[in-house]
């Protein structure tokens, strides 16, 4: 960081945020601006035209010579396409210029991104529209400086064709069913209701030099291969502790960086497993933290190269050892500071906060198929029931004082809520603490942590995005349940209690607050009716059943072509993504595992000859050779048979069909390939094996 300037002064330096426009742009079209982005009215082309004029001004003065749209299509990383502020003038000169009009619009090619059968190749034409609730910025790299301008990207015939647009729709969705609750209580003066988030970030950072050396790490993210290191994370001396000088460089370049985009990076640890770590920053507007933990994650990925490392955002780059998720904090609040998820002293005498966390138990029970399929991903599968993530059942964690408040309200006494009280340590010096009223619970895919709740299952490489999206379509479908039954009541306390009663009673199976781990859970959570949906092919049909398109179509959310188009694009990014880690297993272990071992097989065979020339016992190395030679057997019959697999699965042109089959048949022929491939692994001499291992992946920082 500059010693002329404080952490204050950079601070949001590269947005165009209210502070920036307030200064730059008239009055009036600065109060208008405010205005539609407030109230969510109509953007005019003639306050574009001066905001763009205004943006221009500031960019350039800042160094930036082109500008982009910055969107976020299925791929589920950014895009962007870069044009020069620079016109050239008929006297062979040149002005700089940027209207409303390319403010507004942009046009990049549709047909080139996932579309799910909504674009063909032929069908080219797509659009980006500014979205005016989330700030310009400014990226520095070594382009140069370039506007950012955060754009919904949709198709010619405008559906929506990226993760922005049904975030959106979604937050439009809530704040008219939330209003209309608000409403029922007697609030006239809030305007507007948003949810927000605080998205916890993991990675693991790992030096590029061994990344250089593997190819899985390479094409895929994770390491398809590899032994257990003889330390993991089985002493828990990682967690919290020192960060490491290498990193914590790494992590203050990452916080300046983020901090001049307006990200309010807050926290940051070292993380359960070795080489992991985290990053949390404040609550935001759910849009606007979509956007930043986008900028987080590209960030942390092009920083940890200028230290000589690379980020790994995969959620589970190595076996045995903790995976990486978001934990993404969602709470709802009205345009006056309210959080309408707040207890308060008193919870069960706080109606309307019962009114939302029923409303969010009765969305979480109701759709818990679209929730798991909203944190499902390829690498999700492999993180999921273990080492702090949380089990493939979506349950919810209430607590014991809420818990205690559901069964009061079951029984129609409800008179107290559970305290807390206070805690002493036994040692004088140290003061008496506030006791929270209840625990956490680190196996709960959906907790109730204080005023929010914890959705834990999230992917670390994903867009906060779907899940988000889906949490406030849910949970909208229940306020407007809710709406339209005590909107026509006569005696509305009568009705809001035999409400909270009927819905606690119907939906409280979906409560649980103990170890989600257990063999008991998942036989009581089957017994209660729950799904237990345990990979992303399994999840992808909850978004095109009828009840599902009818729910994102009432609401605005998506269509049912939009909701097809989604499960395409999931089956063809499953199927193409454990292609590629198949493809790579077989490359790996025919160019470098399969010759590394048979030259060291002929090593060991050729001392096995040596030694029996003069008459030694060569019993040690006669059984080495034995082990080898069985192994590197298992390891070309496991190729063959992966090999197979994939042929097979290439065939089939039934997209769900095929993901199917690269779930339940190349998946674990890659299983059975890696086997014998870690064996020998601890069989060979580490100065022949061909790739770095995790003992040294995961401690050489």
């Amino acid at each position: 960081m500059s010693e002329k300037k404080s952490m204050t002064e950079i601070y949001g330096s590269n947005v165009f945020n209210n502070s920036v426009m307030s200064e730059r742009l008239p009055k009036k079209v600065y109060k208008d601006l405010k205005k539609i982005i407030a109230n969510g009215e109509i953007l005019t082309p003639e306050v574009a035209e001066v905001v763009a004029n205004a943006m221009k001004d500031w960019a350039i003065e800042r160094g930036a010579t082109h500008y982009t749209h910055w969107f976020q299509p299925m791929t589920g990383i950014t895009a962007e396409k870069h044009d020069a502020f620079i016109s050239p003038t008929d006297d062979g000169k040149a002005i700089m210029e940027f209207s409303g009009k390319e403010l507004i619009k942009g046009e990049p090619d549709a047909s080139s991104f996932p579309s799910g059968g909504i674009r063909a190749t032929f069908e080219a034409r797509g659009y980006t529209v500014w979205d005016c609730t989330s700030p310009a910025f400014l990226k520095e790299d070594a382009a140069g400086v370039t506007l950012c301008i955060p754009t919904a990207f949709c198709s010619y015939t405008g559906e929506a064709l990226d993760k922005k647009t049904p975030l959106l729709r979604s937050m439009q969705a809530i704040n008219v069913q939330a209003l209309r609750i608000l409403r029922l209580f007697g609030d006239t003066e809030t305007v507007k209701v948003t949810t927000s988030v605080g998205p916890e970030q993991e990675y693991f950072l790992i030096d590029k030099k061994l990344y250089d050396q593997r190819k899985d790490l390479i094409f895929t993210g994770r390491t398809l291969y590899g032994a257990m290191s003889p330390k993991g994370q089985e002493l828990e001396d990682h967690y919290f502790g020192i960060i490491k000088e290498r990193v914590a460089c790494f992590m203050r370049d990452l916080n300046i960086e983020l901090w001049k985009l307006g990200i309010s990076a807050k926290t940051q640890h070292n993380e359960v497993a070795p080489a992991q770590h985290e990053l949390a920053p404040i609550y935001d507007d759910t849009n606007i933290a979509t956007d930043h933990n986008q900028l987080i994650m590209e960030y942390m990925k092009k920083l940890a190269a200028h230290h000589g490392l690379v980020c790994l955002l995969h959620e589970k780059p190595f076996a045995g050892v903790n995976g990486s998720g978001k934990h993404n904090n969602w709470s709802i609040s009205t345009n006056g500071g309210s959080n309408l998820l707040e207890p308060g002293k008193e919870p069960h005498e706080n109606k309307r906060f019962l009114l939302f966390l029923t409303a969010v138990i009765k969305a979480v029970d109701e759709h818990a198929d679209l929730l798991r399929l909203s944190a499902a991903n390829p690498g999700n599968d492999h993180r999921l029931g273990a080492n702090e993530a949380p089990p493939a059942i979506i349950s919810m964690f209430l607590g014991e004082q809420l818990e205690d408040i559901l069964e009061q309200i079951v029984d129609g006494n409800l008179i107290s809520s559970k305290k807390g009280g206070k805690m002493t340590i036994g040692v004088s010096t140290l003061p008496t603490l506030k006791k929270d009223a209840t625990d956490r619970n680190r196996t709960s895919p959906f907790a109730f942590t204080g005023n929010k709740f914890e959705f834990r299952m999230v992917p670390s490489s994903a867009s906060i995005s779907g899940p988000n999206f889906v949490l406030n379509t849910i949970v909208a479908d229940a306020l407007k349940e809710f709406a339209d039954e005590l909107e026509k009541a006569d005696d509305f306390d009568k009705a809001l209690e035999e409400l909270l009663v009927s819905t606690v009673k119907k939906h409280r199976r979906i409560v649980f607050n103990g170890n989600g781990y257990s063999d008991e859970w998942v036989a009581e959570a089957e017994r209660r009716g729950l799904p237990n949906i345990k990979s992303m092919v399994d999840a992808i049909p909850s978004i095109v059943t009828p009840k599902a398109i009818k729910l994102f179509e009432d609401h605005g959310v998506l269509t049912a072509g939009e909701c097809h188009s989604r499960a395409e694009i999931s089956y063809e990014d499953y199927s193409k993504k454990i292609d590629i880690e198949a493809r790579t297993m077989i490359d790996i272990a025919l160019k470098q595992i399969k010759p590394a071992v048979i030259k060291y097989t002929k090593d060991i065979a050729d001392a096995v000859a040596s030694l029996k020339a003069v008459g030694a016992d060569a019993a040690v190395e006669e059984k080495l050779l034995s082990g080898l030679i069985a192994e590197l057997s298992k390891l070309s019959n496991g190729i063959i048979k992966l090999s197979g697999a994939l042929e097979d699965a290439g065939k089939i042109k039934d997209i769900a069909a095929q993901a199917m089959a690269y779930k339940d048949n190349v998946f674990a022929a890659m299983e059975q390939l890696r086997e014998p491939a870690d064996k020998l692994e601890m069989m060979v001499d580490e100065t022949v094996w061909p790739f770095p291992t995790y003992g040294e992946l995961l401690f050489n920082i």
